[in-house]
């Protein structure tokens, strides 16, 4: 008896978690479809490696995971930025841009809690808003190094940054 009951709690499980896939793989294919920037690979390792992504029952539910994504990627960013220049290890013509990226990253995380936020209230106009000021974060740091002819240390990580604003904001913009 005992043996049925694993059984069958393993079907319902395996399950929950095909159809989470399922719901993964769709939406970043939906998504990448409607935008050229958007990167679907990105997108469905980002979410299939995230336990509150399994656990989503919808969009709105892989809307927060992904914002919850991109707010420990942004935090992550800031925290080597600061490094940097406590470390001194950056040329000198990039401090100012690297100070003023430590501060877009803390708004872009601002921005990115308040969209969580109105995700839970179902305020998706306010969500998107709040995005597309968080995703601004990643260029307007790199024009700062570009300003001043300066190497940016962080080229790469404000891609990629990028890229995971924009899934949120992206399947935001699926939802009615």
């Amino acid at each position: 008896m005992k043996f049925l009951l694993y059984l069958v709690t393993f079907f319902v499980l395996l399950n929950g978690f095909a159809t989470a896939q399922t719901l993964i793989r769709n939406s970043c294919k939906k998504a990448a479809a409607t935008n050229p920037k958007f990167k679907y690979n990105l997108c469905v390792t980002s979410l299939e490696t995230n336990p509150q992504s399994k656990a989503a029952k919808d969009l709105a539910g892989l809307v927060m995971a992904s914002t919850k994504n991109a707010v420990t990627k942004a935090t992550s960013l800031k925290g080597t930025v600061d490094k940097i220049l406590k470390g001194k290890k950056f040329n000198k013509m990039s401090e100012m841009p690297l100070r003023d990226c430590l501060q877009l990253y803390t708004d872009a995380i601002g921005s990115l809690n308040e969209a969580s936020a109105g995700v839970k209230s179902r305020n998706y106009p306010t969500v998107k808003t709040v995005l597309s000021a968080a995703m601004d974060a990643p260029s307007t740091c790199e024009t700062g190094f570009k300003e001043r002819k300066a190497p940016s240390p962080v080229t790469k990580q404000n891609d990629n940054l990028y890229q995971m604003i924009l899934i949120p904001l992206a399947f935001t913009n699926m939802l009615k």
